[in-house]
């Protein structure tokens, strides 16, 4: 379905508007959806016993780099047009923090 759809017809465009915002509504509560079975899965490893701490401390780290990807990805709407130039910055941010901590965690461990 393309972005940008334009007609004479208003009643045509309503149509078009309503089923977009259908399927945007579906793709959030989907999302949604998926965001509390992480923090179910997360309150469950922390809660068993059977997992080491070894373990357990990168799969919730993991388990929330997911959780803010759908967060900014559906949710702060960077996949829609026009949002190019504050995504380039987020991710850019981002890149140069995990590398600043790297760093740091290879200079401090090493």
């Amino acid at each position: 379905m393309a972005n940008n759809h334009n007609s004479t017809n208003p009643k045509v465009d309503l149509i078009y508007r309503k089923k977009r915002n259908a399927e945007e509504m579906k793709q959030q509560v989907v999302t949604f959806s998926m965001m509390i079975f992480l923090t179910i899965v997360a309150f469950i490893a922390v809660g068993y016993d059977g997992i080491g701490e070894w373990f357990k401390v990168p799969f919730i780290l993991t388990l929330a780099v997911i959780q803010v990807i759908f967060q900014l990805y559906y949710f702060m709407h960077m996949k829609h047009k026009g949002h190019e130039a504050s995504a380039l910055f987020l991710f850019s941010g981002v890149f140069v923090a995990v590398l600043t901590v790297l760093a740091f965690m290879t200079i401090i461990w090493w």
